[in-house]
């Protein structure tokens, strides 16, 4: 891949994905799926509409992420490139457990405390949303040898070998096969969903996807048939959605005469996997003819997201708490939380992080001299 082209298309998913976790959360508060802050009445049906787009919406991060990974590694040597990851997510990661996070675990166990300082002097601190943080710099540093073999010439085999495979149509969808096998091996000693680094399933889960973007990223001719495939790819979306949803209302008397519990939760780890997929490999395809274009506001809001992320749960628990204990129904309450919760982040980011420099290397974004920052 040519790492001095800017993907305009990746820069746009990369946009939509963060907004995509952004919506998920200001949904939890009445999903009934015990987020931070709860509303009193939940909605299944929204619930059983998160289930389908969780498949998905960190994957396509994770890949995106290693995508840019590649990226920011041809610029710099393994040295540098370490120095600039920790600049870039482990110092916002600090910073955010310090003073980002804790409003969340305050107003979540608000009953608790006497007063907000009284967390600080317990030395309650949590990672919360954060974690994607983490995971990414840990998953950064650990695929520098990865980076630096498919950089060499001895990697040439082995990119060939991958291109031979894209060419064919079920060539990428082949590609899934060992994130269903290792995710469901995975499964049946780590069955949390939690995104701690130890839970092995999930770890390795989004560790596929970051590999997949570096994989993606070392040839265009991944792009190229990428493109070529990207009906396929969504007729296999179609289908894979539609299975997905069956075995998910399938009532359980009607399986569990012929399917032990644990073949269960196999087929359903795999559906998920496949799902997540065939999703990225759909988006990857139609981005490239739809996304693929610079825009102002893109380089705007590519710049924005970062900070935006960080933000956007502590913003989401302090303003739901108020909000649930408003007398409305659950539509208006989520249409209040997007629009105030979604004010509140830019109006932080615009007079409070844009214009100050160590503000902005707090949350992790670039310093540009030419500017007029403070």
């Amino acid at each position: 891949m040519n790492t001095s082209k800017r993907r305009y298309d990746l820069d746009w998913l990369r946009v939509i994905a963060i907004l995509a976790v952004y919506l998920h959360h200001i949904a939890m508060p009445f999903n009934g799926d015990g987020f931070h802050i709860m509303n009193k009445e939940s909605s299944k049906i929204l619930d059983d509409i998160m289930v389908y787009f969780e498949q998905f919406r960190l994957p396509l991060l994770f890949l995106i992420s290693g995508t840019g990974t590649v990226l920011a590694f041809s610029k710099r040597s393994w040295k540098q490139f370490i120095k600039e990851r920790t600049g870039r997510l482990l110092l916002p990661l600090f910073f955010g457990v310090i003073f980002i996070v804790p409003p969340q675990t305050y107003y979540q166990y608000i009953t608790e405390y006497s007063n907000y300082w009284q967390l600080y002097t317990d030395g309650r601190f949590e990672v919360n949303h954060l974690w994607f943080i983490e995971n990414l710099y840990v998953i950064s540093i650990l695929v520098i040898p990865l980076i630096i073999f498919l950089k060499s010439k001895k990697s040439n085999r082995f990119i060939n070998w991958f291109q031979k495979i894209s060419i064919h149509k079920i060539g990428f969808l082949l590609g899934g096969l060992p994130l269903i096998i290792g995710t469901v091996i995975l499964k049946r000693y780590f069955p949390t969903g939690s995104s701690d680094l130890n839970n092995l399933s999930q770890t390795f889960y989004y560790f596929f996807f970051f590999s997949a973007g570096i994989l993606f990223a070392s040839s265009e001719i991944f792009w190229i048939n990428l493109k070529i495939f990207r009906r396929f790819h969504f007729n296999i979306l179609i289908i894979s959605s539609l299975i997905f949803y069956s075995y998910y209302f399938a009532p359980s008397a009607v399986l569990s005469p012929y399917l032990s519990l644990s073949i269960r939760w196999d087929i359903w780890y795999a559906l998920c996997c496949l799902l997540g997929w065939s999703f990225v490999l759909t988006l990857l395809g139609y981005g490239q003819i739809y996304f693929n274009k610079p825009s102002s506001y893109l380089k705007r809001m590519n710049e924005a997201i970062y900070p935006f992320y960080i933000l956007h749960q502590t913003v989401i628990v302090v303003l739901a708490y108020h909000i649930v204990q408003l007398q409305f129904n659950i539509p208006i309450k989520i249409i209040i939380l997007i629009v105030s919760s979604f004010l509140t982040i830019v109006c932080i980011y615009r007079f409070f992080i844009y214009p100050f420099k160590i503000v902005r290397i707090l949350f992790g974004m670039k310093y540009n001299k030419n500017r007029n920052i403070k």
